[in-house]
């Protein structure tokens, strides 16, 4: 008994405070959260090989001559006939996607933007017409924009993946605070990007009630280039999605999700199918070694090119249709690999 109290004395004395004294500071309990691994894990850092390279590339960004070239000078003016009633457009379609690009690259408005052009253009000496607000927003729903990749020698290791672009609505801070508001509404951008160069090979824009398994066999289409290796996460673990890729006669790197079962076993006399394989590998092995020998963990490059895409170009899209939305998008794209062409970095781990 007296060590019971003596030890509730001393506990007694360690609460004890004077009455001016502040009080401790705890944090509240449902904001405790215990360390991940991830977490506990130390961060690796790196260093640029090409630091020299990159940095005049990055310079190179925000040139005005990078984006409007002589070449769009000189096939300013449209020299398409339709054959529709009316007068002929004046400006081609590669004039109207200089300057919507220059809008994005600089994120200006309509008007701001035909105000650059117009200095820009009396700056060169060249005898153009301008285009004017109003015409730009007109011709943008529809435009035709190629995303400007070239072509590798190589069979292409594609890194799939999706992310979303939000059209309108409350901010995140507002949300946070008080709850989600009812008009919030994103378009998804699908992205097919080559994991040696990172150049964006294939782009597909949606509502955001469309999954990313869905999108895959339309943007293995758009790539004419040989395949040699898709890799994608666990949402794209369905039969379309390897039926895709194995008709590109690509090796399918996605994880099956946990609790998977083998879809044909093997006392049957069709093909084995590469989802089962891996799936038998995951089994023997574990999921970490399989993903390391199957190279999926290059596919965390998608997702450095959608925070690329995002820090650049911004995370809202400005326009109103949804066509108009898949221009904006595109034209973003285009430009992001125009300057993944100028240079990227180089690193190590140190």
């Amino acid at each position: 008994m007296r060590r019971e109290r003596c030890c509730s004395s001393v506990k007694n004395k360690n609460t004890l405070r004077s009455p001016g004294s502040p009080k401790p500071k705890q944090r509240p309990r449902h904001l405790k959260q215990p360390k991940s691994r991830k977490a506990q894990a130390k961060k690796r850092h790196y260093r640029i090989r090409n630091w020299h390279d990159y940095n005049t590339a990055l310079v190179q960004r925000g040139s005005l001559t990078l984006w409007l070239t002589q070449g769009v000078l000189q096939n300013w003016r449209s020299q398409q006939c339709t054959g529709k009633r009316g007068k002929p457009r004046c400006y081609s379609d590669q004039a109207i996607a200089c300057a919507l690009r220059l809008r994005e690259v600089y994120r200006l408005p309509l008007r701001a933007t035909e105000g650059l052009l117009r200095s820009l253009v009396a700056l060169l000496g060249a005898e153009v017409p301008i285009p004017c607000y109003s015409t730009l927003s007109r011709r943008q729903p529809g435009l035709c924009v190629a995303l400007e990749a070239p072509v590798s020698a190589e069979p292409l290791h594609l890194v799939v993946d999706g992310t979303g672009l939000k059209v309108f609505g409350e901010g995140e801070w507002k949300v946070r605070q008080h709850v989600t508001s009812k008009r919030r509404t994103w378009r998804k951008v699908h992205l097919a990007v080559d994991q040696k160069t990172g150049y964006v090979q294939a782009a597909a824009t949606t509502n955001n009630s469309v999954s990313d398994g869905q999108m895959l066999p339309s943007l293995l289409d758009q790539v004419t280039q040989p395949i040699c290796q898709v890799s994608a996460d666990g949402g794209y673990d369905r039969r379309t999605c390897y039926e895709a890729i194995a008709s590109r006669g690509a090796k399918a790197a996605i994880p099956p999700r946990r609790g998977a079962k083998i879809w044909q076993h093997g006392n049957c006399r069709a093909e084995r199918l590469a989802r089962d394989e891996n799936l038998r590998r995951i089994r023997q092995v574990g999921r970490a070694k399989w993903k390391r020998e199957s190279d999926y963990h290059q596919r965390s490059l998608v997702e450095t090119t959608m925070f690329r895409l995002k820090t650049i170009f911004g995370a809202v899209l400005r326009a109103r249709s949804e066509t108009a939305q898949e221009t904006e998008t595109m034209l973003r794209l285009s430009a992001l690999n125009r300057m993944t062409a100028l240079g990227m970095p180089d690193a190590y781990p140190i």
